[in-house]
């Protein structure tokens, strides 16, 4: 299966992840049209998932810890789940966020989920 952009006839990275996540999920055996699924197939709850991200999250803040950065560690523990959606917004064109999260109006995902701060020139 291969997924192309109308536009420029070539893959964008969107269509490889998904291209690439289908091969696999065909590799183990999975058919369902299930797109969040357990390595059997199954479908992820929302607990099943709530349970990975705390434990990722963890990991990643003991890690820090362990590499002497407890600023990070501390910053990792506060992360939750709701921050992923302005945090994306946060790192692409405001054209883009915009249509992503599916606004009218550009002004509404730069005033609720741009978190951008300004970029300013040292003192030195």
């Amino acid at each position: 299966m291969r997924i192309l952009l109308e536009d420029a006839g070539k893959q964008s990275d969107l269509a490889a992840f998904l291209e690439n996540l289908l091969e696999r999920r065909a590799m183990n055996g999975i058919r369902t049209s299930i797109l969040i699924t357990n390595a059997s197939g199954l479908r992820m709850s929302q607990q099943m998932l709530r349970n990975r991200w705390d434990e990722a999250r963890e990991k990643a803040a003991i890690k820090a810890t362990a590499e002497g950065d407890t600023a990070l560690a501390a910053s990792i523990r506060q992360f939750q789940f709701r921050d992923i959606r302005p945090k994306a917004a946060s790192e692409i064109a405001l054209e883009h966020a915009s249509k992503l999260l599916g606004h009218i109006s550009e002004e509404i995902t730069k005033r609720v989920y741009r978190r951008v701060g300004e970029v300013v020139k040292p003192t030195k």
